[in-house]
This record gives structure tokens, sequence and C-alpha cells, in this order.
């Protein structure tokens, strides 16, 4: 597997208008209708997955394996959010990043992450592998 295209610097970004369906009241995080933690996590995951994966060999994906961040200030429904992902090292087939959420007032989040490069195939075989031993 040659990971040579991934570098340090490359970034991307995800985005979303903050609806009701985003709240924690709707994901069952809390009970304010703001944007909910978990969808900033995907926020982050989504923009990891933009600056990563156009850089994969085929048949082989990014897999989140850490995710350490913190949800700083909240967002309510209506407002704009950015996430953006800086591939900031990476050490054989683990990738690490910056990761940081901005609304339309300022910043939300951030954290670092680390993904591992999984070859899709063996990576199913041994999830079917898994589900066999049930």
């Amino acid at each position: 597997m040659d990971l040579d295209a991934l570098k340090p610097g490359l970034t991307g970004r995800a985005e979303l208008t903050v609806g009701e369906e985003h709240t924690a009241p709707r994901v069952g995080s809390g009970l304010v209708h703001v944007l909910a933690t978990p969808v900033v996590i995907n926020l982050f995951e989504a923009a990891a997955l933009d600056a990563m994966d156009q850089y994969l060999p085929a048949g082989y994906q990014s897999l989140g394996t850490v995710l350490n961040v913190r949800h700083i200030a909240a967002t309510p429904v209506g407002m704009r959010v950015r996430a953006i992902a800086e591939v900031v090292k990476i050490e054989g087939r683990t990738v690490f990043l910056k990761v940081k959420a901005e609304d339309e007032k300022e910043l939300i989040g951030d954290g670092l992450h680390e993904r591992v490069v999984v070859n899709v195939e063996k990576f199913s075989q041994r999830v079917a592998r898994k589900l066999a031993k049930l």
C-alpha cells in the first residue's frame, strides 16, 4: 500500500446549517435546542475524510480510531457551521489530524483525530468472520 500522496498540510472541510435534527434533544445528548456534540464529531470525521480519502489507493479507506475534542460553544438552530481537518503527521497506516469547528460567530470546538488506513476487502472479511462467530 502506497500512502505517498498523503502529506501533512492536506485539509478538508465539512459544513452544515444547524437544523432541528442536529440538536441535542433530537440525538439524545441533552435538552437545549443547540448543535449536539455528536453532530460536531460527525463534522470532524467528515472533514477528515474530505482531507484524506481522495489520496488513498483504490480499495482502501480510512477509519476513525481516536478522537479527542472539545465542544466549547453552543450554536443555535439556523446558524452555519464549518469544520476543518488538517493532516499533521503520518506514521505507517495511521494519520493524525488537527480539527476545528466554527460557527458564524466563533470557534465552537477543536481537537485531535486519528484515522487508520485499511484495505476494504480484508476489513470486510474480518467483520464477516466476527459476525459468523455469533
